[in-house]
């Protein structure tokens, strides 16, 4: 046998393996993989059966093989795509590899931070009350300008290169979450003041906020819609709202029995706005239709009964990844309404005291949760669950929240140590 032959052999039995695994044949896929032994291990995917169908098409159509094979295969979106993909080069940086490039201290714990869509801005909260505003391309710049050339800077060129750009306080409590809008320069904050705040921080000499709305429980979370006309509120209280951006009318969905039964912990509109995914302390997650506002599905006693942390959307909107308090992240497929992967591994004892959040990176390649015992960054390839090495994140206390920018190799973690570390993964020069 040829070693092209034996190649595609070895991609058939691959396919198999993840095939197997896709269609919930957990035990038959584990003793398949232990006698192939793959590496790397194979990721659910749907790919085989797509390949089995194009070939029946093909033996009952021959004539228009071409057109059959242009009409069924679907070039994968940007991000993880499991219908499609069984091998797939990671094309970002290992996490493992980022470093810290800027440091900034609140007065009190960091709670939240959230990246604008264009990566070039990220803001944090705190239980001081305070929002900071900082830039990236600054923060990077800092980093890279050796000590004694910053030494030489005049107090005018510090404030003009000073990463925070601003510093904004309106609050009467811990900030608990922020979300930029979409379009206009307008951040949103939520807190446990019972309020949510509007700034336009485009205006250096604004603090205040120009908009205030007041809610009748302490804010766990915003989201703006994709297209910036709404914005979803996720109290302590089980009942998500709605509100217009322009109005700031209040909706809420029309059957109180969609509602959770705990406290919102996570809220997170789908990119393509057709619906949004809630998580409570209940333990359930709920998919939601984005025009309706009515519960399309819940997966109850997603994480064993336990609190779920947070929930996000992968950026084609077929996945939804969540966190937990039993220390496992999970990936949602929502065409099959199942759990597809667990990612394990984060946490020695399996429950966690604090809650926090996973994420994906930019490209989707990999999922990220902070290890509350060690304070240390788990990391595992997206698609096929291997682990990836740690990330000591240099932290004094925990880290309760994680925000991946969405454009580039670069997070942030905030931390009960009041601090915010910018990461990021410099270019290597060889």
């Amino acid at each position: 046998m040829d070693e092209f032959e034996v190649k595609k052999r070895e991609t058939m039995y691959r396919l198999m393996i993840s095939q197997l695994f896709y269609d919930g044949y957990k035990d038959l896929a584990v003793g398949l993989a232990a006698i192939i032994q793959p590496h790397p291990a194979c990721p659910p995917s749907d790919k085989l059966l797509k390949i089995v169908k194009l070939g029946l098409k093909h033996d009952e159509e021959e004539n228009k093989d071409e057109q059959n094979l242009a009409g069924e295969i679907v070039q994968p979106g940007s991000g993880i795509d499991l219908e499609f993909e069984t091998e797939v080069q990671s094309i970002s940086p290992e996490v493992a590899l980022y470093e810290t490039c800027y440091v900034t201290a609140h007065k009190a714990a960091c709670r939240t931070a959230a990246f604008h869509s264009t990566g070039q801005l990220i803001a944090t909260g705190s239980a001081d009350a305070s929002i900071k505003v900082l830039d990236v391309e600054r923060m990077l710049s800092k980093s890279a300008t050796p000590a004694d050339v910053m030494a030489l800077e005049t107090p005018q060129q510090q404030m003009e290169n000073h990463p925070v750009i601003r510093t904004l306080y309106d609050h009467n409590g811990e900030v608990t979450c922020l979300d930029f809008h979409p379009f206009v320069p307008v951040l949103a904050s939520g807190s446990d003041d019972f309020s949510i705040r509007f700034f336009e921080y485009s205006k250096p000499s604004v603090k205040k906020a120009f908009k205030s709305i007041q809610e009748a429980s302490a804010l766990s979370q915003i989201t703006f819609h994709p297209g910036g006309e709404f914005l979803l509120a996720g109290t302590r209280h089980p009942t998500i709202r709605l509100y217009d951006v322009n109005t700031f009318q209040c909706f809420v969905g029309s059957n109180p029995q969609d509602q959770h039964t705990g406290g919102i912990t996570g809220l997170k509109w789908s990119p393509n706005a057709n619906m949004f995914v809630s998580c409570s302390m209940d333990g359930s997650i709920k998919l939601w239709d984005g025009v309706s506002h009515k519960c399309i599905n819940t997966f109850y006693k997603a994480h064993d009964s336990k609190e779920i942390c947070s929930v996000a959307f992968s950026r084609n909107s077929k996945y939804v990844v969540s966190a937990g308090k039993d220390s496992l992240v999970k990936l949602w497929e929502l065409s099959t309404n199942r759990c597809l992967i667990v990612y394990t591994g984060a946490g020695a004892t399996g429950g966690m005291e604090h809650r926090t959040v996973a994420c994906f990176n930019h490209t989707e390649d990999y999922v990220l949760f902070p290890d509350e015992k060690t304070t240390s960054l788990c990391c595992w390839d997206s698609r096929n669950a291997e682990r990836q090495r740690l990330l000591s994140l240099g932290h004094n206390g925990v880290v309760q929240y994680l925000a991946h920018s969405p454009t580039g190799p670069a997070f942030i973690s905030c931390s009960d140590d009041f601090r915010a570390r910018f990461w990021y993964r410099k270019a290597t020069t060889d």
